[in-house]
């Protein structure tokens, strides 16, 4: 049966009628709605009709299917930018807690300083007004860290290798001269 078209051919009630008549299918096992049915046949008999048939008329090769034409105008907010730049700069910092309703995520809060450092025009060019509102929010404790880099802080940069062997020396040599001048008693 796997592969027939058979159903094409007749209707359920047909099918089911001659395989209750063949014997296929026992009396007692016959659907229920099969004597509601043959009691109340439809007016007009179901019967599967395909689609109707279309002579082929083979002119050339396929026409390719025109793209219809996109009239939504893309939706493009001037923070999106702002936003992009960020997560460029920055990378992703972290989780985002959907439960707190009231909590503005870090990019939001710099997207809201850098529109009020811009609205007060402060910078001449982007690039610097984007530096600015990364000390802006340093100063209200919000520590932003550049993808690949270390830790942006109040705290000068780090000594090369050759300063902090340096430093180690003078600490030792201190201290030796601070034994030394103590009295031994």
């Amino acid at each position: 049966m796997a592969g027939s078209r058979l159903e094409k051919l007749g209707t359920v009630f047909t099918r089911t009628r001659d395989l209750l008549r063949a014997g296929v299918v026992k009396q007692n096992k016959k659907p229920l709605w099969y004597d509601v049915y043959a009691a109340f046949p439809p007016k007009r008999e179901p019967t599967y009709v395909g689609p109707p048939k279309r002579e082929p008329t083979y002119v050339g090769p396929p026409k390719r299917r025109q793209k219809p034409v996109d009239n939504v105008s893309a939706i493009f907010y001037h923070e999106d930018a702002i936003r992009a730049k960020f997560y460029e700069t920055y990378g992703n910092l972290g989780m985002f807690d959907l439960k707190r309703r009231g909590h503005k995520s870090i990019c939001q809060r710099f997207v809201e300083k850098y529109v009020e450092l811009q609205k007060s025009e402060v910078a001449e060019s982007e690039d610097k007004l984007f530096e600015q509102t990364g000390k802006a929010l340093l100063s209200e404790g919000i520590t932003l860290r550049r993808s690949g880099a270390p830790m942006v802080s109040d705290q000068p940069p780090p000594q090369s290798k050759a300063e902090r062997v340096a430093s180690i020396i003078d600490q030792i040599k201190k201290s030796d001269e601070t034994k030394k001048s103590e009295p031994t008693s």
